[in-house]
C-alpha cells in the first residue's frame, strides 16, 4: 500500500537547482532553499498528495555514488521541506544513488525513495548504470527504516543492454528485488508514458502499485488512471511546461481538478 491518504495520489516534483559543487551552480544554499520551499508551497497549496525531492540540476550526473557534500545539501533541504509540509516526502538522488537516497530519507523521516535502475543494467548518458537492489534493501533492513522503494523499469534516458520483456523485468523487480512500487515512464523527462507499457506493467505487477513517472497530462488522465495507482508529475506543473522553471500555481490547480474528475 502506498503511503498516501488518498487513492491515485499525485506526487509533485521538487527539482533542485544545481547544488554546491555542481558545474551549473548559480545559487547559494539560502537561495536554493527559498526556491524549493516556494515550489513546495505552491504544490501543496494546489492540492498535490506528496512531494519528491530530486537533484535535477546536478548535471552531468554521477552514475552511482554522489559526493558527501551533495548528500549533506539534499539532507538539509529535505529536512526543511519535511518539517514545513504535512504530506509524504520522497527522495531521488540522480543518477542512481539509492543508498544516499535511503540514508537521507531515513534521517529526515521521508516516506519513499525512487531508484532509476534497481535491477539489471541500462546504457545511459552516464555509461552503464547497474542494479542497486542488493545494497539498498540490506541497508533498509539494517536501519529498520520504514521507507518504501519506488523502482523504475525501463527507465527514461536509457536503453537496455540486451532485449528483454518488460514483464520479466517487472517480475524480477517485484519478486527478486522486493520493490514496493513500480515506476513506468516515457523516454525522457516530461515525455509521455506509453499506454501500452502502462497496461503491460499493470498486468505484470499484480497487487504491487504502478506509478506513472513522466509525461502525465490532462488530456489522457482518465485512461491513465484506469491503470496507474499514482502519478509523479514535474514538467506539466512548471511555468510554460519547462522543467527547470518554477512551479506554476494555476497549472497545479488545473491539473488537480482534472485528477479529481478522473479518479474512479
Amino acid at each position: 500500500m502506498l503511503p498516501f491518504a488518498v487513492s491515485k495520489p499525485v506526487i509533485g516534483m521538487l527539482h533542485l537547482p544545481a547544488l554546491p559543487g555542481s558545474p551549473g551552480q548559480r545559487s547559494d544554499m539560502d537561495e536554493i532553499r527559498e526556491w524549493v520551499v516556494r515550489d513546495a508551497e505552491t504544490l501543496v497549496a494546489g492540492g498535490v498528495d506528496g512531494l519528491m525531492l530530486e537533484n535535477f540540476g546536478d548535471t552531468p550526473f554521477y552514475p552511482a555514488r554522489v559526493p558527501a557534500h551533495t548528500v549533506a545539501a539534499m539532507a538539509v533541504l529535505a529536512r526543511d521541506v519535511r518539517t514545513r509540509f504535512d504530506v509524504p516526502l520522497g527522495i531521488n538522488v540522480l543518477r542512481n544513488d539509492g543508498l544516499s537516497a535511503l540514508a537521507i530519507a531515513a534521517a529526515v523521516g521521508a516516506a519513499y525513495i525512487r531508484i532509476n535502475v534497481f535491477t539489471g543494467a541500462r546504457l545511459t548518458d552516464q555509461g552503464i548504470v547497474q542494479a542497486e537492489a542488493h545494497e539498498v534493501m540490506r541497508l533498509r533492513a539494517l536501519l529498520a527504516a520504514p521507507v518504501q522503494v519506488f523502482a523504475d523499469v525501463a527507465v527514461k534516458h536509457s536503453v537496455p543492454l540486451g532485449a528483454r520483456n518488460l514483464e520479466d523485468e517487472i517480475e524480477d523487480t517485484i519478486h527478486r528485488a522486493h520493490a514496493d512500487a513500480i515506476v513506468v515512464s516515457g523516454s525522457g523527462t516530461g515525455k509521455q508514458t506509453s499506454l501500452d507499457d502502462l497496461r503491460c506493467a499493470r498486468a505484470a505487477a499484480g497487487a504491487t502499485p504502478v506509478l506513472v513517472g513522466s509525461g502525465a497530462g490532462i488530456a489522457d488522465l482518465a485512461e491513465v488512471l484506469n491503470y496507474a495507482d499514482g502519478l509523479i508529475v514535474g514538467t506539466a506543473l512548471k511555468e510554460g511546461g519547462v522543467t527547470t522553471r518554477p512551479v506554476d500555481a494555476a497549472r497545479v490547480r488545473e491539473f488537480m481538478r482534472a485528477v479529481a474528475a478522473a479518479r474512479p
